[in-house]
């Protein structure tokens, strides 16, 4: 009998086992690698769509955290929360960014070895929110002395100050960080915060002097105008308005007053070409706020001090140098201002015991960036990522691999190993264009971002991730332009425009206005700018050195802490709440590298688990291990899983852990062991459930009889009222249809009612839709003329809307058509049909045009232009053309030359043929040599092409049509 029962039991745990996971379809899974369809992108976003939906923004990678910014307050960070996940097993809870600090955290103090925890993310995605989080959690949790907590204020109160200094309204965030940042927080033995330090990468310096449209300076300057009082407003020379500073007015704001004064500096041009500043108003209070002498300041703003062998020689600037020596200071005041802010924070937060202590690293850092127009930022920050996924992927791969071995499995994932390779590639390719770069920046001679293209594609060309207009295929060259290269990064294409590359990354500061600033009064700018540095004569190091060199440092110290990573994600580009934009999420799913990790983390086994805690949860499955198991828990785990029946490949047992290779096999044992959990619980409420419900059925069918009784001969009644008024109505109608050719009266009056009505509604249906609709409904006889005026109402006013809906451009074109008619109609064989066909603004984009035609023709503007073939007047060979039309000339333009130019003023006339064909020919004045005579054409779009021409030159009869197939020319 109990062996029966037994059975039972172990066929209904079976059969839910293979039952439907209702819940887990609302809400998805924590984990992405239980993800049944691992290597689907779809089912990644549709896993973390659902998760969204319900308010869910966490999702583990294994131990890596997805989290997808909400745009509202979901009180998921209340000190209730961060008590909750306070030394809990890791997976124990849903996914939360409190979980990853605090294994970090615990992880640290049981093994005193460094972490570092990876935010990343493109701006607006929650990256510095996630950071102040991880900060808030460590500040309450952490154990606490009165006298360390000075050192927790210090490190929660650094972020402001940095927000300030460093952040910045973007177009696709209010609070962007415009540099990276990396925070060490130290704790000693006992696992308390003692201080930390702070390395600050990359401040968006350019910013200062200038932003992109609808975006604003560092936050510091507005909130110094706003923020200040009126005293120290008047002490700095300031207004509260910042619509009076220019750089504010661009939306560009400065570290200090004296950069919003910098701003306000306007250069002249005297007689022999050099700067000048007519007003020295804010001379003298930059030299008053930085400390320097008010001519000596100027001077160095307007001229620049050049060193030959054992002379100085005083050169003046013009206007346009001086203005880049004005923005050079104001990037080198605030860049500087902001490391001498950061090393100052460090100095509050340095701990001076010297005993061994262990830290936390915090890493706030820009994420991959694709915008229409990509810079050297773009490229530097975009380098800096491709290091970093290639950290993530080898870390994973090694932490993987570590823990197979360790428990004996056999795990060789070797196709992931190309990412490696990828990686490698990419970095050589990086390092290629940044020695370039240099090159270009330090080489004697001019060098411009034309020439560093130039050099780019002869040095670094023949790499399998680069491309340039010149170098790519048919296909793809139109979609670079001609000062633009393009990358081949892990994350997709990105195409950079080269413009401003030498720039950005040489950044030099006048040695002369260097000296004026290391000879400051102020006592900030004498630790900014040291005397020592006039003494070096050797080149500064440029940007992209630079941030090479700090980017090898950061990985340095990545590499020598166990890491946790958190990948964050924007839902939508407008910031709102409850809004999932599946295009922009997958981009970022594919840049962050989440798939490629999924993919690793799933080249095993998708789940593991220590003996003792798979035991612990799950053993009320089997008889044999419930309630208690009394061996060793690999043995009571090995008798679990044969009980409830795993199969040999769905699960490999290591030496402390299980493995379970597929998903299904975990949600099938996690819903068998809910269903056990409540069976008994659920018979009992059952049969007490059943028994209420028997009682109140009786009590509720007795009442139903009662009002059933009722209401069935309150229907009776209603319904022949029904039948009675249905009557009445059908004898008033046929009243009324046979009185219905008789003067009104009460006879037909609701019959003629009725007819009215009735062909009113019938007529809303089949109103004509346009003019050339001339279909109407047929009216019955007494409705005659109240139709034909509805009819003459409807006319009239489908002609007054299209008359309306004629919109300027469509005008602008009709004109451009009546010309056409002019010049063509019952001349030309296929004018009938060009009818129908739109003319366009021009046929040729400005992109497609050379730029050295661009410049020869600059001071023109283009009106129109069109491929043709020319033919020579010699042997008549087709060359390809392009037919650019200006205000003043006709342009014949081969790739980057112009072969022909035909001013209006020389062109006597324009012959085209009577036949079906584009062949057109100007005729050029023989008087005047320099234009090669007349120009025979062909272009595919003759009517447009010759109308255009004929309205820029204006003159009357201008355009023969030749009967026949001959059309004259002249040598």
């Amino acid at each position: 009998m109990e062996s029966k029962k037994e059975e039972v039991r172990r066929k209904h745990i079976r059969l839910h086992m293979e039952g439907a996971l209702t819940a887990r379809d609302k809400v998805g899974v924590q984990d992405f690698v239980l993800l049944d369809a691992y290597t689907s992108e779809t089912a990644f976003l549709d896993n973390l769509r659902k998760r969204f939906s319900e308010n869910l923004i966490y999702t583990y990678i294994g131990t890596l955290l997805v989290s997808v910014n909400p745009y509202q307050e979901l009180g998921i960070y209340t000190v209730s929360q961060m008590e909750l996940y306070q030394g809990v097993n890791f997976f124990e809870l849903p996914p939360h960014v409190y979980a990853i600090a605090d294994n970090a955290y615990r992880m640290m103090c049981s093994e005193l070895n460094n972490h570092f925890i990876l935010i990343s993310g493109e701006s607006g995605a929650g990256k510095t929110e996630a950071f102040k989080k991880i900060l808030q959690y460590f500040a309450v949790t952490c154990p606490m002395t009165e006298s360390l907590q000075i050192a927790r204020d210090r490190l929660l109160l650094s972020n402001p100050v940095l927000e300030a200094f460093g952040n910045a309204k973007t177009l696709r965030n209010d609070n962007s960080s415009r540099f990276g940042k990396y925070m060490d927080i130290q704790f000693d033995f006992k696992g308390v915060p003692v201080g930390g330090h702070i390395i600050s990468y990359l401040i968006e310096k350019s910013r200062v002097v200038y932003q992109n449209q609808g975006e604003r300076n560092f936050h510091i300057f507005y909130q110094l105008l706003e923020g200040g009082e009126e005293e120290l407003l008047a002490y700095l020379g300031l207004e509260r308005d910042h619509q009076l500073y220019k750089y504010l007015s661009q939306n560009l704001f400065g570290i200090i007053a004296s950069v919003l004064h910098l701003g306000n500096i306007c250069f002249e041009e005297n007689q022999q070409g050099c700067a000048t500043i007519p007003d020295t108003h804010e001379i003298k209070w930059i030299a008053k706020l930085l400390g320097v002498h008010p001519w000596v300041l100027l001077e160095a703003l307007t001229h620049r001090k050049i060193e030959a062998k054992t002379e100085e020689v005083i050169c003046p600037l013009t206007p346009e140098l001086s203005a880049y020596a004005r923005d050079a200071m104001a990037k080198a005041v605030y860049g500087r201002t902001f490391t001498w802010l950061v090393n100052k924070i460090n100095s509050s937060l340095v701990n001076k015991d010297f005993t061994g202590k262990t830290v936390i690293g915090l890493l706030d850092i820009y994420g991959f960036e694709v915008f229409d127009k990509n810079g050297f930022e773009q490229f530097c920050i975009n380098y800096c990522n491709e290091k970093l996924q290639q950290l993530l992927i080898e870390r994973t791969l090694k932490a993987e691999q570590a823990e197979y071995e360790m428990e004996g499995i056999e795990w060789e994932p070797i196709q992931y190993f190309n990412n490696k390779i990828i990686c490698d590639l990419v970095e050589e390719r990086h390092k290629g264009i940044i020695s370039i770069l240099d090159e270009e920046c330090i080489r004697p001679g001019p060098a411009t971002d034309l020439s560093f293209l130039e050099r780019l594609e002869e040095k670094v060309g023949k790499h399998a991730h680069f491309q340039t207009r010149k170098l790519a295929g048919p296909k793809s060259r139109k979609r670079i332009g001609w000062m633009e290269f393009r990358l081949f990064h892990y994350a997709g294409e990105v195409t950079y425009c080269t413009k401003g590359f030498l720039e950005k990354n040489n950044d030099l500061l006048y040695r002369h206005l260097k000296e004026v600033l290391c000879r400051s009064r102020n006592r900030i700018l004498k630790e900014c700018f040291l005397v020592a540095e006039l003494e070096n004569r050797r080149r500064p190091p440029t940007v992209g050195t630079q941030f090479k060199n700090s980017l090898s440092s950061l990985l340095e110290i990545l590499i020598s802490k166990e890491p946790s990573y958190i990948r964050c994600i924007k839902p939508n580009e407008r910031k709102e709440p409850n809004k999932f934009d599946d295009f922009l999420v997958r981009h970022q799913v594919k840049y962050l590298g989440l798939m490629e990790h999924l993919r690793v983390r799933r080249a095993g086994f998708a789940y593991r688990r220590k003996y003792e805690h798979f035991l612990q949860r799950y053993k009320s499955l089997c008889p044999d291990t419930w309630p208690h198991w009394h061996g060793r828990p690999a043995e009571g785990v090995e008798r679990l899983i044969k009980y409830i029946g795993y199969k040999p490949e769905e699960y490999k047992l290591g030496r402390t852990k299980i493995f379970i290779r597929f998903p299904r096999t975990l949600f099938a044992t996690e819903d068998a062991f809910e269903f056990s959990k409540h069976q008994l619980v659920a018979r009992i409420q059952g049969t007490y459930k059943g028994c209420l419900e028997r009682r109140a059925y009786l009590r509720k069918r007795q009442a139903a009889i009662t009002l059933e009784a009722h209401w069935r001969g309150a229907l009776a009644r209603k319904e022949a009222e029904k039948r009675k008024w249905a009557v009445q109505i059908i004898r008033k109608f046929i009243k009324g249809f046979i009185n219905r050719n008789k003067p009104l009266c009460p006879d037909n009056e609701e019959f003629i009612v009725f007819v009215r009505k009735n062909y009113i509604l019938n007529l809303r249906d089949h109103v004509p839709k346009n003019l050339l609709d001339k279909c109407w409904l047929k009216p019955p006889g007494i409705l005659a003329n109240a139709s034909e005026l509805l009819r003459k109402m409807c006319t009239r006013n489908l002609v007054r809307r299209y008359c309306r809906g004629i919109t300027a451009e469509r005008k602008a074109m009709m004109q451009q058509k009546v010309v056409t008619s002019e010049i063509f109609r019952d001349k030309k064989d296929g004018y009938a049909e060009s009818l129908n066909q739109p003319f366009a603004n021009s046929r040729i984009d400005e992109g497609d045009i050379s730029p050295k035609v661009l410049q020869l023709i600059s001071s023109e503007k283009i009106q129109y232009g069109v491929p043709v073939i020319k033919y020579d007047r010699k042997g008549f060979k087709t060359r390809q053309r392009q037919l650019i039309l200006t205000q003043k000339a006709a342009y014949v333009v081969e790739l980057a030359k112009i072969k022909q130019k035909i001013e209006y003023s020389m062109l006597q006339g324009v012959s085209t043929s009577s036949l079906r064909d584009g062949i057109l020919v100007l005729h050029v004045s023989r008087e005047d040599n320099k234009h090669k005579g007349d120009a025979v054409l062909w272009c595919e779009h003759v009517f447009e092409a010759v109308t255009k021409l004929v309205m820029l030159v204006q003159k009357e009869n201008i355009v023969t049509v030749v009967q026949g197939v001959s059309v004259r020319t002249k040598s």
